[in-house]
């Protein structure tokens, strides 16, 4: 009997053990998103409900083809990062490919930089030189078609594609121009667009070193601090930073630029994520006394990003007086996270704020004088600009028939200076409004 009771005794245990295995498979989802033990259920329901509609799609629609799973998938990944805001991406293979290209300074395409507002293709700014300029395409113009295809097809990333190519190709351009409403149409050969970061660097008059910078690249800020060098050994008594139309770059390279100005130590920018840990701080790093000259920074509507952040940190703390307009406010830091394949994400994951917690993002930075010129006006000068060896206006007119036209925020800089420079003060004292 005992070894009866024994057995009878293991045979309850083995079926209790069972049926409370049971439960717990029942219960388990429950608990477990009670108490945090499953933190991605919210990702498995989204998942399988987009697996459940990708499948519907690709058994039911009528274009076999374009129910595809694998072009399902891309046009999904494509929707969901891009209904983000206009700067996250996904990046297919080619993109992301150009994307590095851009950063390193060197790519073959009509050099525009472009950006994506109320689903319309807007040019920020063309690359000084080069072909897009040469051809007449403006800041503020919007590229309504490429080679007889709408540019909206495809999305932004798409029409940085289209626009890029070999050397040597032609490319059609179907433009709106916003200020006349007039609708240009521009055949525009492609070439090996190799960014210049420092251009025109001079003295001009009364001993002002200038120094336009185009953009924001891995070796902006070795030519910068080379160019700059040279200006304070040919006695440069004050200084131009002209960031108009610079549509920015790399964040690093920002920093490089600004922090020739500042101590070691001292903030230039910081970013803030989603989370109070989230802010990284960038710090100047250079050994010995920072450069100090009376300056005046140079912005328009088509100063953007790192060409903001160098404006604000100047601003922000009393380096220079900024001369212009209001810049163009993008203001998000971009994350590239890598995929399989050579594909990647990109992704905003933080805000730039000036050194004084003035964030950039849809605001811009406001100058301390504020210059309007036309986008007439600042095409004519952009030319002028990238041509300072044309300085004899009557060459400069049987070049490009037109009289060379005043520079008004310059000419408004250069006065700023030397007013700082009889009150012996900085640029703090003209105040901030």
């Amino acid at each position: 009997m005992p070894t009866v009771a024994r057995m009878f005794k293991r045979i309850l245990t083995l079926a209790a053990g069972v049926a409370l295995g049971a439960a717990l498979v029942e219960s388990w989802p429950r608990v477990a998103a009670a108490w945090n033990f499953w933190p991605d259920r919210g990702l498995s329901r989204a998942s399988s409900r987009v697996r459940e509609v990708m499948r519907l799609v690709h058994e039911h629609h009528v274009d076999v083809g374009a129910a595809a799973y694998d072009r399902l998938a891309r046009e999904a990944l494509h929707g969901m990062v891009e209904s983000l805001d206009a700067h996250s991406e996904f990046l297919e293979k080619d993109s992301r490919a150009g994307f590095e290209e851009d950063l390193s300074g060197e790519f073959g395409g009509i050099g525009i930089q472009v950006e994506t507002r109320q689903n319309r293709i807007i040019v920020i700014a063309p690359t000084a030189g080069g072909p897009g300029e040469r051809a007449g395409i403006q800041r503020g113009d919007e590229i309504l078609g490429i080679d007889g295809r709408a540019a909206e097809a495809g999305g932004l990333d798409n029409v940085v594609s289209r626009l890029r190519g070999a050397p040597g190709t032609r490319v059609e351009v179907r433009l709106l121009r916003p200020a006349t409403r007039a609708s240009l149409s521009l055949t525009i050969t492609r070439e090996v667009i190799r960014v210049e970061s420092v251009r025109g660097a001079r003295l001009i008059g009364g001993g002002v070193g200038y120094l336009q910078l185009t953009e924001f690249t891995d070796h902006t800020g070795t030519q910068f601090r080379r160019a700059l060098e040279d200006l304070l050994t040919q006695g440069a008594n004050s200084l131009v930073l002209d960031l108009r139309n610079n549509p920015g770059g790399v964040l690093e390279a920002a920093v490089e630029v600004a922090e020739v100005f500042f101590r070691k130590g001292e903030l230039v920018v910081y970013t803030q994520g989603r989370s109070a840990r989230d802010r990284e701080e960038l710090r100047a790093t250079t050994e010995g006394a920072p450069v100090s000259r009376p300056m005046a920074v140079l912005v328009n509507s088509g100063s953007a990003s790192a060409a903001e952040i160098v404006a604000g940190a100047l601003k922000d703390t009393g380096r220079a007086v900024v001369v212009g307009e209001r810049t163009f406010g993008k203001g998000s830091v971009q994350t590239i996270f890598p995929l399989d394949g050579g594909e990647g994400v990109r992704l905003t994951t933080a805000h730039y704020f000036t050194p004084g917690g003035e964030t950039i993002h849809e605001r811009g930075v406001t100058p301390h004088v504020e210059v309007v010129m036309t986008p007439e006006e600042d095409a004519r000068l952009a030319r002028q600009r990238a041509r300072p060896d044309l300085a004899d206006p009557a060459e400069f007119k049987a070049r490009f028939g037109q009289e060379p036209i005043t520079d008004r925020q310059l000419e408004t800089a250069l006065a700023m200076l030397e007013g700082l420079r009889l009150a012996g003060g900085r640029a703090a004292s003209v105040g901030t409004p």
